[in-house]
């Protein structure tokens, strides 16, 4: 493959990740509604050390499991600021 096919590929990938991380994004919003109706905290660290776990379980590379852990911890607090009551609020989703 050439440089710029290459390229191209990425950014195919690109656009998928950014519509799966959206749609994931679309469900944290739903769970973050159903929390806040039952009183529950956004935070929910076994979950999220769950989550990791079985990620780096699946992982092959070549990603390292520092990079996968670190790209997941960044998705989960974003996903935490999405929960947050005032994020809620604001997008009318409460």
């Amino acid at each position: 493959m050439t440089l710029d096919q290459l390229r191209r590929r990425i950014d195919r990938i690109d656009e998928k990740l950014l519509r799966l991380l959206n749609q994931r994004a679309q469900a944290v919003l739903q769970i973050g509604r159903i929390k806040r109706r039952r009183g529950l905290p956004v935070y929910d660290g076994r979950r999220e050390e769950e989550l990791l776990r079985r990620l780096l379980r699946k992982n092959r590379g070549p990603l390292s499991s520092a990079s996968v852990r670190w790209i997941f911890r960044q998705i989960l607090q974003v996903s935490r600021q999405l929960q947050s009551p005032a994020v809620l609020s604001r997008k009318g989703r409460a």
